[in-house]
């Protein structure tokens, strides 16, 4: 009986000590979980987040198996050799204007910029400072904890698509997911959804369909790529990133070993797994077969090293699909030198060309100055501003993207409507100068230069009388004045009377019924201009030529 009783005891002492030991580890994890991990090997920290993104592994493998069927059963191959053939569609060269839209749960703090997400854990910035002392340390109140103050109660996606129209607009690129890993899309293959959280609507799927009965085209922006490294900051302090519950939304967050100056994508040797390459690839291929989109727009990192093989078997992917579910090719734009040249749309964050680039392309800039997403006290693009970077583009074979950033609420700021609206008002009456327009044999002419390059949007100095843009259409230039003529005459200096030129035979100003006089002279054609413009910003006029006088 005695051994039986020590037996007994034994056990319950073991029971007991089981049971301390969980006590123990769970008020030792509630401690360590949001502790520092930036020096745990890579390798074990993406491990963490392949395993909080297990449950969708067989979702993930289906779509890159749907990937690589349909890039190889089309005219495209997942090769860059292949990939050379594509050229951009005629009803993307034709819309010259669309609207780019950065709304997330960034949103919600409305401080900084749309990098906020990453900036809160980044002791020393002013986000994180912010942060602190509005919602308390990140290992308390993380990014998390704004997703259910995230309620687009006021969305309106039907508005919107009459906003964007009335704008002038002809296609609109909503960010489906940007860096901070929260699709705004009802995925697949995560529980980190704007339709599974916060607002529990696909907000992508609703604008797209609102979009489309507008008569717009419709595009998704992806910057999950970056969402690689973009939270990596917060393993270096105590923080919810570190957390391996949250893994699933966090990701890896790797560091991200860039050169401190800058230097493009070949002197960036952040760590990127295979596995996280083909999450990428799987989440791309659901946007694509969720909302067929006429345009993917992609931000800087697809270049990456680890990811550009990945890269091309989205293209062939997409293209080979785009050509099944539409009469048109789809549009890539893409960063720097991501892509190869011929096999996508090349794209400018926030500058423009010097010159005509005979590959289209495209400018994406925000009518806001400080963020891409919504914030507070921001300042914004005046309407001129807009009207004479469109123009500038357009005369050099491109696009202008022009961005907004909603309220979390889902209302957009009527600074922003306003600049809007103002734009589409001189589009209606001089979008015949603009939409379905080829670049001239020279962009312009005038003493103002744009300043060339990414990042440069607002260096530009201030336009002149002297300064036109040249676009095409069949047979017809239009002039394109950047400033109105305080002499009451307009002098085209391109359209000078040389020996084998040809003669203009018409000139009139586009808006207006009044009929204007011209000479064309040795020094250019000279074009008595009404008192008054037929609209603000800037005034077109449409030249057409005497073919018999060549």
């Amino acid at each position: 009986m005695l051994s039986h009783w020590l037996v007994f005891l034994q056990s319950r002492r073991k029971v007991a000590a089981t049971w301390l030991a969980i006590c123990m580890a769970s008020i030792t994890h509630a401690q360590t979980a949001t502790a520092p991990t930036s020096s745990y090997d890579p390798t074990g920290i993406d491990q963490i987040w392949q395993k909080a993104s297990s449950k969708y592994d067989v979702a993930r493998v289906a779509l890159l198996k749907d990937v690589d069927t349909a890039g190889h059963h089309g005219p495209f191959r997942p090769d860059w050799e292949s990939l050379r053939a594509y050229e951009a569609p005629e009803w993307y060269k034709d819309a010259k204007f669309g609207i780019f839209i950065h709304w997330g749960a960034y949103s919600v703090p409305a401080f900084g910029n749309e990098w906020y997400p990453r900036n809160m854990y980044r002791p020393g910035s002013d986000e994180y400072k912010h942060h602190v002392a509005t919602y308390g340390p990140p290992d308390k109140f993380g990014y998390k904890d704004f997703l259910p103050m995230f309620k687009a109660d006021r969305f309106d996606p039907v508005a919107w698509a009459d906003l964007f129209k009335r704008a002038g607009a002809k296609y609109v690129v909503p960010v489906a997911e940007h860096h901070d890993g929260f699709a705004m899309y009802d995925s697949g293959l995560s529980d980190w959804t704007v339709a599974k959280m916060g607002p529990r609507r696909d907000t992508t799927g609703e604008l797209a369909k609102a979009v489309r009965a507008a008569g717009l085209h419709f595009g998704v922006s992806s910057h999950r790529v970056e969402h690689n490294f973009f939270l990596g900051v917060g393993r270096e302090i105590a923080s919810d990133i570190n957390d391996p519950q949250y893994a699933a939304f966090y990701g890896p967050a790797h560091t991200w070993l860039m050169n401190p100056w800058g230097i493009p994508l070949n002197d960036d040797f952040t760590y990127v797994s295979s596995a996280w390459a083909d999450d990428w690839l799987a989440r791309g291929a659901e946007l694509v077969q969720k909302y067929r989109p006429d345009i993917v727009y992609f931000d800087w990192w697809i270049g990456q090293a680890s990811i550009r093989p990945n890269l091309a078997r989205f293209a062939a992917f997409f293209y080979n699909s785009s050509l099944k579910y539409g009469d048109h090719v789809g549009v890539i734009n893409y960063k720097d030198y991501a892509m190869q040249e011929h096999s996508g749309v090349l794209d400018l964050e926030r500058g423009q060309l010097g010159d005509i680039r005979p590959l289209y392309w495209q400018t994406d800039t925000s009518v806001s100055n400080k963020s891409w997403g919504y914030i507070e006290n921001d300042t914004f693009k005046s309407p001129e501003f807009v009207v004479h970077q469109l123009i500038d583009i357009v005369s050099k074979n491109g696009n202008l993207l022009l961005n907004i950033g909603p309220r979390s609420d889902g209302t957009i700021p009527d600074e922003v409507q306003r600049v809007l609206l103002d734009v589409g008002a001189w589009l209606s009456v001089n979008g015949e100068a603009i939409y379905g327009t080829r670049p001239w044999r020279n962009y312009g002419e005038g003493p103002t230069k744009v300043a060339a390059g990414s990042f440069h949007d607002v260096d530009t100095a201030r336009y002149t009388p002297e300064d036109f843009r040249f676009t095409t259409k069949g047979d017809v230039l239009y002039a394109i004045g950047l400033g109105w003529p305080t002499t009451g005459e307009a002098v085209v200096r391109s359209l000078a009377k040389t020996v084998g030129s040809e003669g203009v035979q018409s000139v009139a100003l586009v808006g207006s019924n009044v009929k204007l006089q011209f000479e064309q002279r040795t020094d250019g054609l000279h074009v008595q201009m009404p008192a008054q413009p037929a609209t603000k910003y800037a005034y077109a006029i449409r030249v057409t030529f005497d073919h018999s006088s060549h």
